[in-house]
């Protein structure tokens, strides 16, 4: 089947289930004062887009192809528009798929079964291998080009057949994977059906992700092109020389992660109308995706050509430009997460807890735990966050009436068992692993957390069912092998909500310390200003949102780029000094996270 009878036949949008656009082909120049949802960052390039570029460029190689690439490709669309291209210029690829080594889908299994959770509906615990654990070295061994032939190698893991010749890759998005899965589209590593989608996304962050991580660094400084493939009928690609090049000049400056959107039960209505350019055809947003580092990519433009890569391939790359001297603590694992939990006209999330250091490294192999705070970015009266225990909790009638509430679906009153306290603009609580919290109704939360993001143990959700109206999971046994009954009372009001004091200050500026928890590695500062200020990174990565204001500007090592209110950005440590200039016609407001000194 040709390209153009293969893409009138299938419909893309079947093949992603979501309401969220596909990345446009080409930038379009942002609104000055305008949240920008596709931030990219400039490089030398070029950036080509098309099957026809990439035919070229492959005939002019004159030697072998092996394409490697991510889970979630769709193969077959790749094969058949290159195949339409190669025809045109009279040439016909052999074709060789790697799959055809991979180990039977039961001695698989067998690997991943301490690893895939089981009947758990959504924990695991991470891989430790590696991607050729799933292949028969044999069978790799016996994959020879040839004579004569145009021969391809293709598929996740071709890589690991050793062939010595012009080595591209495919990157897919982790949002766009999710959406492939949600359509029943993809397959896990190994496996030859679809799974559900919730456990096929267990399996992706557990096993697939990690070993798929592990390969893609390996390949990183051999990879002669790199492939966008989210746009399957248009695909948008760069050398690995551009590539390279283009990391390093991104580790020496500012630059944002292309954030992603999605609705959730308890979502509300603050994005869509604050945020333009997305589908305002959904229920609501519950979040905005702004850094959790595993899941979203970076967006490098050149003219106005677009390529996505997934952001982790910075650290895989350089991770002591990136992170400086947490990056012995932290390797390529990007230590902090901002994320917005919008409830504006919502509801409450669940009540909840996360786990301790370590029953997250013996139950799930995470390095470290999901230790949060919330910043009020914006709220409505009488807006409230749930936090810590109430002085009279007793464990055991907590622990009854919530199962009996789960058994029965009956409602209980929450506040009888744990506090509330009022929400308002800037206010920080605290949240170390173990504190039983909530965000109530009418917030506007950034979340600033440690980059675990799915270690959440509910307890009670409010009786509601999901999006698709099936129960919940909850988790109470889980949060009571882990929830602290020691924060409750006055304890809570005098550790778990922050103190806010000047360190220092100027003429027209001044810098907030927000004081954490010891339990938190990170720390967290506030920049206010008039005109501008300069912030050294003390070889510290920055992570930082505009709380309030206009725009700014952000100048790192000459290169001047804009910041719109509440669009979150990176400061890697080798930046070593930036300026924020204020381009608003109010007082501009700049948090700021960064692990501390003394947890490197």
């Amino acid at each position: 089947m040709n390209k153009s009878i293969l893409l009138n036949s299938v419909n893309i949008e079947t093949m992603r289930n979501t309401k969220q656009f596909l990345l446009p082909d080409l930038k379009k120049a942002a609104k000055r004062q305008e949240y920008d949802i596709y931030p990219t960052f400039d490089i030398a390039g070029p950036i080509y887009t098309g099957y026809k570029t990439l035919a070229n460029w492959i005939v002019t190689c004159n030697h072998d192809i092996v394409i490697d690439g991510y889970s979630g490709v769709y193969w077959d669309v790749l094969i058949c528009c290159l195949n339409d291209e190669f025809a045109a210029l009279g040439i016909q690829a052999n074709w060789i798929n790697v799959n055809k080594t991979l180990k039977p889908e039961s001695i698989i299994h067998e690997i991943t079964a301490n690893y895939d959770g089981g009947d758990d509906p959504l924990f695991g615990k991470l891989y430790n291998g590696q991607l050729s654990d799933f292949f028969d070295v044999e069978k790799l061994k016996s994959l020879k080009p040839e004579p004569n032939k145009l021969n391809i190698l293709y598929g996740a893991g071709a890589a690991l057949a050793g062939w010595k010749c012009t080595l591209l890759y495919i990157d897919v998005p982790k949002n766009e994977i999710q959406f492939r899965s949600r359509a029943n589209a993809i397959c896990n590593l190994g496996e030859k059906q679809p799974a559900d989608p919730k456990n096929q996304y267990k399996r992706f962050y557990f096993i697939d992700w990690p070993v798929l991580n592990k390969h893609k660094k390996q390949l990183l400084p051999a990879i002669d092109a790199i492939i966008d493939e989210q746009r399957i009928n248009e695909i948008s690609w760069t050398t690995g020389d551009a590539l390279r090049n283009g990391l390093k000049t991104m580790s020496s400056h500012m630059f944002r992660a292309r954030p992603w959107f999605e609705p959730g039960v308890w979502g509300g209505q603050w994005i869509k109308n604050n945020i333009n350019g997305l589908n305002k055809d959904v229920v609501n947003y519950a979040w905005s995706f702004e850094l959790i580092a595993p899941e979203n990519g970076i967006l490098l433009q050149s003219g106005n050509n677009m390529l996505e890569v997934s952001l982790d391939t910075l650290l895989l790359l350089d991770n002591e430009a990136i992170l400086g001297k947490a990056a012995a603590r932290f390797g390529d694992a990007f230590p902090i997460r901002f994320d917005f939990l919008d409830t504006f006209d919502g509801g409450n999330l669940s009540l909840q807890c996360h786990p301790s250091v370590e029953y997250i490294k013996n139950n799930f192999g995470e390095d470290f735990t999901q230790d949060e705070t919330y910043y009020i970015l914006d709220a409505k009266p009488g807006a409230e966050v749930y936090l810590g225990f109430q002085e009279n909790i007793n464990k055991q009638q907590f622990r009854s009436i919530l199962e009996n509430s789960f058994e029965q679906n009956e409602p209980v009153e929450i506040k009888d068992y744990v506090q509330t306290f009022p929400a308002t603009r800037h206010d920080l609580f605290l949240i170390p692993n173990g504190t039983v919290h909530c965000s109530g109704k009418n917030n506007m939360v950034l979340e600033i957390s440690a980059t675990p993001y799915i270690f959440t143990f509910k307890m009670y959700d409010w009786l509601r069912p999901d999006l698709s109206g099936n129960p919940r999971t909850l988790n109470i046994d889980r949060a009571f092998e882990n929830l602290n009954f020691e924060r409750k009372g006055d304890v809570v009001t005098e550790t778990l909500i922050s103190k806010q004091t000047t360190l220092k200050k100027g003429h027209d500026w001044e810098i907030i310390n927000l004081s954490t928890h010891p339990e938190h590695f990170y720390a967290i500062e506030r920049f206010e200003f008039d005109t501008e200020i300069t912030e050294d990174t003390n070889n510290q990565c920055h992570v930082l949102s505009l709380v309030e204001g206009e725009s700014i500007a952000v100048i790192t090592n000459g290169r001047e780029q804009v910041i719109h209110y509440a669009e979150t950005f990176i400061i890697p440590a080798a930046v070593k000094s930036y300026t924020l200039k204020n381009t608003g016609k109010t007082r501009a407001k700049v948090i700021k996270a960064f692990v501390k000194d003394e947890c490197c």
